[in-house]
Formats: structure tokens, sequence, C-alpha cells
């Protein structure tokens, strides 16, 4: 690595948005260390590979802040340019039924909230020195279920993403003064490998009647994490072809 390089964390990097975020910014020169339950995948086409990938379970607490002290230490000292909160996870029943709030336990919850709510906060703190060291920026991935209820996506996952909007402002107030933005992005129907059933009937109500890809939604936390957003905080970019107007 070398000094005038520039480093990415990403969280939720094995699939889909994730996988579309480590090319956009590996292509553009950057070092991206990648977060994912999963170990790293010889289907990555990135450079830095298995050196730059930590196998975390956010779920776990413990764990990551095992592992918030593992990126430190990948990190030697250099700062962090940037944070993306992408991992996410929206647990379904055993018929693959929708969780709403009479069919899910307070387990279900507390899973739920760990990995979409509480791990990109305790990423945060956690790497506060790095990110101010480099006046960086930070992006949380929310979603189109947060603003209403979504006919696939769990009442968990939904007031989750509720919730990390309102932390996305929060953290814009404490962090800015220290020089670290904090923005979001809430994807509406993206074509990736986790899309539901009946998703098609969706589009036909989309003011731009299509799905949205990967690489669109990884182009703007690109701009989110560059120079031209430098003084861009506070901000939640809707990203679902008018789906919330």
């Amino acid at each position: 690595m070398s000094n005038s390089q520039k480093t990415l964390l990403l969280s939720g990097a094995s699939r889909g948005i994730g996988h579309a975020t480590v090319k956009r910014f590996s292509a553009a020169g950057w070092r991206v260390l990648t977060i994912s339950r999963q170990a790293f995948s010889e289907h990555c086409p990135w450079e830095g590979g298995e050196e730059n990938h930590i196998q975390l379970d956010l779920a776990d607490v413990a764990a990551l802040r095992v592992g918030i002290e593992t990126i430190k230490t990948k990190l030697k000292g250099a700062p962090l340019n940037a944070l993306v909160n992408n991992a996410g996870i929206s647990p379904k029943g055993p018929s693959g039924e929708r969780f709403n709030t009479l069919n899910s336990d307070y387990e279900d919850w507390l899973h739920v909230y760990n990995v979409n709510l509480f791990a990109p906060l305790m990423l945060a703190k956690g790497l506060f020195d790095e990110l101010v060291q480099s006046k960086g920026a930070i992006v949380n991935v929310t979603s189109i279920a947060g603003s209403r209820v979504h006919p696939f996506a769990g009442s968990a996952y939904g007031t989750s993403k509720a919730a990390l909007a309102a932390l996305t402002r929060e953290m814009a107030a404490d962090f800015g003064p220290h020089g670290v933005r904090v923005n979001a992005i809430a994807p509406g129907e993206i074509d990736t490998s986790i899309l539901s059933p009946g998703t098609e009937e969706l589009i036909k109500e989309l003011p731009l009647r299509r799905l949205g890809r990967p690489e669109e939604v990884a182009s703007t936390i690109y701009f989110l994490c560059d120079a031209p957003s430098s003084y861009v905080t506070g901000a939640e970019v809707h990203i679902n072809g008018g789906q919330h107007v």
C-alpha cells in the first residue's frame, strides 16, 4: 500500500451491492478491506483478496469488538478514508413468509438490529480515530423499506433501516465537527440474488419501470466518499427509480 492510496472498509461484500462497490473502488485504485460472514471467495475479482478480508459475524457483539482490533492491525496506522456499512439481514419464516410484528420473536429482532443498526455504530465508533485522521466519509446503506411497509422486507428489517437513517443524522451531527461526513443511501428494488418472487409486479409501478443495477448504487456510494461530495453530510439519497415519490 502506497502512502497516497485511499482505503475503504466495506461490510457485506460477498454479493450484490457490496460486490459491485468493491469493484468500483478497486477500479479507482483504492485499497478495499472487506467484511462478511463468509470466508474470502476465490471468485471475488479484486486485488488484496484474502489478505484484506475479515470474516466476521456482525450479529456477534463480542466478535465484532475483536474484529475492530483486527481491522486496526490491517490498517497498520494508516487512515481509513471511507466506511460503508452495507451488511444487512432480513430473515424469513420457516416457509419463506414475511416476518411481521406478530410472527417474530425478540431474539429475531435482536439479531436483525445487531447487524443492521448496532454494528454500523460500533464500527464507526471503534474506527473513529482512523476516520478522523483522513477526514473520511461514512455511508450507511438503509432501504426503501425504512420509509414504508414493504411487501417482502420484514418488520424488524424495515424498522432497523428507519433507525439507521435516524442514526445517520445523529452521527453526522457528532462526527461532523471532527471532519468526518456521514450519509446514507436508500436503495429500492435492485437486481441482485436476494430479490423476492413478485418483484416484477412492483416494477410496473415504478416511474422508471425497471430494476436498479448494483453498479448504479456503487457509483452513488463512491460519489459520497469522494471529493465532489465534500459538503454533503447528514443526507439520505434515494436510489429507487422513483419508488419513494
